[in-house]
């Protein structure tokens, strides 16, 4: 169960705190994560284990290499925890592999791997090929801004959506970006890049 933050008082009160964002540091790019979000004004925290759930506003759950993603959470005892969170609508930033992580449905999964399922998606690892076919670009996202810089590397596309799941934007004719309840979905890595847009809306929402 994921304990409410306190001392927090309500939009535009003067003592405020900024909201704390934990960031999940299994592996990948949680660094540049934590850059935007500072950045941006918030505070972060990094999550390992399931004690550092507790007192969140919001988590971001970065790319990196999904199935290692996977078999690290389950081994830490934080996959559990953290789909928990989820469900009872912890407000969560996910990208890349982080999408394959909370993903309903895998298409290309590797061996063994396994996703959280509770964002209602069908997702497909490795989309547009390999490293070397990584690629920059900029996307209007809806509800964030119209000229978002994006990093595509080996990122996955959402082949399906389920009811509740908004389309936020699309490259080359894939669905890249989603928004279900609270959380935000992207297939792109917004956190290699210097444009903050991305951070800022997720930040500004909690």
């Amino acid at each position: 169960m994921v304990t409410p933050p306190s001392h927090r008082g309500g939009p535009g009160s003067p003592d405020r705190a900024a909201p704390l964002v934990g960031v999940l540091a299994l592996q990948g790019g949680f660094a540049e994560h934590v850059r935007a979000l500072t950045a941006v004004g918030a505070r972060t925290r990094l999550v390992r284990r399931p004690a550092e759930l507790d007192g969140i506003d919001g988590i971001v759950v970065p790319g990196g290499e999904s199935s290692v993603l996977d078999k690290l959470s389950r081994a830490l005892g934080l996959a559990e925890p953290l789909r928990g969170a989820l469900q009872a609508g912890l407000p969560a930033l996910v990208t890349c592999a982080g999408l394959l992580l909370v993903a309903e449905e895998l298409v290309g999964a590797a061996p063994g791997q396994r996703s959280l399922g509770v964002l209602r998606v069908r997702a497909r690892r490795n989309a547009f090929g390999r490293q070397l076919d990584s690629f920059e670009t900029h996307l209007s996202v809806a509800g964030i801004g119209g000229d978002v810089e994006a990093v595509f590397i080996r990122a996955p596309v959402i082949e399906s959506v389920g009811p509740a799941v908004e389309c936020l934007a699309a490259v080359h004719g894939q669905v890249v970006a989603v928004q279900q309840g609270a959380i935000t979905a992207l297939s792109f890595h917004p956190e290699l890049t210097h444009d903050l847009q991305v951070h800022r809306s997720f930040v500004g929402r909690l």
